[in-house]
Order: structure tokens, then C-alpha cells, then sequence
């Protein structure tokens, strides 16, 4: 079997990713890391190992040690808000981690092929009018979160033309799903929008702008375009990973609200809104779908479904323990 090695092991990402495998009987040796004490995953051949990525030597300990197949790089601080508050943690996490990555793989002259992970962001601020985005657009970021994307996709096409190192890369757009962190929009919007079902709509919802239009892509076709692109995806190439479809926030919040049946008060909070907002994120992803015949099978009102079944089930959970807590 080929050696799979997966950073940010206990990410939204990794757990859906860990599934596709499993679901397809895709078999592979895989060694899985991440920063926290122990993690666990129902796949047979799943080995977990705590590891700072800052920490070169140790990674390249490891690298030596496993000789992976494929790396799926997905450790990163993929917030944009919170890259707002910490833009240098931000920068050397999602930047230097990777380089790490890559320069031990080129010191250790191993043919292995990594997919870097990169984000819509790094486009910046294009007017309607040049929606869809495409791959050949010129790069603007525009938040510190992006900045760093774009130095980890330079690094990556520098690495793969002058060292030879087998590296694609994506570009990917808004993911949702079930499993979704409640710091991600749309499931803050669903757990708020559930407990206001919940309290008799007495409650408000509370947001930041919603009048920004953005792709939102399942998880689980995230996870099947990835394993494509890990698999069969082209060195050195650039891949925008996205459904090709906008949508308001605000109509998520209606979708969300009248599957609910509630009429729920909207209430902005300022310190929601970041400083420089993309108001427009769309792709292209004709690339993705005419070299792999990709096409995504999720639409957003099933997304939609899943995350408010996850999200319920998770709250009556909680709720159960609560009751059996207080026996």
C-alpha cells in the first residue's frame, strides 16, 4: 500500500477526507499529525503522531521515517478574522510550516507528491462584472490570511519548477458541511438560528455583513476534488477548487430561517465585519471538472439540510448529558 501523510489531522477537512477513503475502499498507509495529545479515526490503517510543524528537524525525522506517497498539507489558521488579530501568528503558521514541509522533501530528495492547500482569498477584490474567478487572474490579497496563501502557492511554484518537487496546488473556496467549527459562517448562522427556533424566537440573529455574495462548495466534494488533484493533478498546476455558483449570506439565512419555519430578527455586531471584505467571491471551476471529470453532487439546500441535522442532534446531545448530569 502507498504511504498517505495528512497535516491538520483533526480538522473539518481530514475527518471527511478519512470517510471518502473509507467509503471508496481506497486503502492506504496513513500517518496523521496535528498539535493535539492524541487523536483517533475509524480507518484500518491509521497511525496519529503529535507534532509542532515549526519543528523541522522532527518533521524531517518523520518524513525520512514514513517516506510518504502523497501529503495532503491541510494544517493551517484558515481564518480570515482571525488572521486579522494575529496577522504574524498567521503568517508564520500557514507559511513556514509549509516550507518546512517542502524543503525537507527536497533535502531528502523524496518523489513525493503533496497537494498545498491554498484559498480563494488570495484573489482579492474583483468587481462582479469579472466573475467567475479563473486561474490566470492576477493574485490580490487583501488580508493577512491571503498573503500568506499567496507566498505558500509562490513557494510551491517555485519549489516545483527549479527543485523538481511534485507539488499541486488549489485555490479553494468557501467549504460547509457537517462537522463544520460553529467559527465558520454558516454553521454560527444555523446554531444561532436553531437556538432561536428553540427559545420561541425571542432571540436575535447576529451578524456581520451578509450582503456578501460567496462559493460555497460541500465538504464532500472538497474531499473528492482533493483526492483527484492528489492523485492525478497535474505538477506545478493551480486548480480552483468551488460549486461555480454565489450566493448572498443573506439568503442562506433565509433558506436556513424557512426550513426552521421562524422569521428571526437580524442584529449586526461591527466587530463581525472585517476591514477589507471581499463583497464578491465566485469561481471557475471548468478546469477542475475537464481534466477529471469532476462535477460536484451536493447542492446547497442538502448541505444546507445536513448541517441543520448535525447541528440538532448535536444540541439534543448535549442536552441529554446535561439531563443525566444533574440525576
Amino acid at each position: 500500500m502507498k504511504n498517505l501523510l495528512i497535516t491538520g489531522a483533526a480538522g473539518f477537512v481530514s475527518g471527511h477526507f478519512l470517510e471518502y477513503l473509507k467509503e471508496n475502499n481506497l486503502e492506504y498507509n496513513i500517518l496523521a499529525t496535528d498539535i493535539l495529545e492524541d487523536f483517533k479515526a475509524d480507518y484500518k490503517n491509521f497511525k496519529y503522531k503529535k507534532i509542532n510543524l515549526r519543528e523541522r528537524e522532527q518533521l524531517k525525522e518523520i518524513l525520512a521515517d514514513f517516506k510518504p506517497d502523497y501529503i495532503l498539507h491541510l494544517a493551517s489558521i484558515s481564518s480570515v478574522s482571525q488572521s486579522w488579530k494575529q496577522p504574524v501568528e498567521s503568517f508564520v503558521n500557514n507559511t513556514n510550516i509549509f516550507l518546512n514541509i517542502i524543503e525537507s522533501i527536497r533535502e531528502l530528495e523524496l518523489p513525493t507528491r503533496i497537494l498545498s492547500i491554498g484559498s480563494s482569498e488570495e484573489y482579492g477584490n474583483y468587481p462582479a462584472e469579472k466573475m467567475p474567478l479563473h486561474e490566470d487572474y492576477k493574485l490580490l490579497p487583501c488580508n493577512p490570511y491571503a498573503v500568506a496563501r499567496v507566498s505558500q502557492e509562490m513557494l510551491s511554484k517555485l519549489y516545483a519548477d527549479c527543485y523538481n518537487v511534485n507539488i499541486i496546488m488549489t485555490r479553494s473556496f468557501n467549504h460547509i458541511g457537517p462537522k463544520q467549527r460553529e467559527a465558520f459562517v454558516v454553521p454560527s448562522f444555523v446554531k444561532q438560528l436553531i437556538e432561536i427556533k428553540n427559545s420561541g424566537n425571542t432571540k436575535p440573529l447576529v451578524v456581520g455583513n451578509i450582503e456578501i455574495v460567496r462559493d460555497f462548495l460541500d465538504v464532500r466534494d472538497v474531499v473528492d476534488a482533493y483526492y483527484k488533484l492528489l492523485t492525478q493533478g497535474k505538477i506545478g498546476e493551480v486548480y480552483n477548487v468551488c460549486s461555480g455558483k454565489g450566493v448572498k449570506l443573506k439568503e442562506i439565512i433565509e433558506i436556513v430561517s424557512d426550513k426552521l419555519e421562524i422569521c428571526p430578527k437580524i442584529e449586526i455586531d461591527s466587530s463581525r465585519v472585517r476591514p477589507t471584505d471581499n463583497m464578491i467571491i465566485v469561481g471557475d471551476n471548468s478546469k477542475l471538472k475537464s481534466e477529471f471529470n469532476w462535477n460536484p453532487i451536493f447542492t446547497l439546500e442538502s448541505s444546507l439540510n445536513d448541517i441543520i441535522d448535525y447541528l440538532s442532534q448535536d444540541r439534543r446531545n448535549q442536552n441529554e448529558c446535561k439531563n443525566k448530569g444533574t440525576v
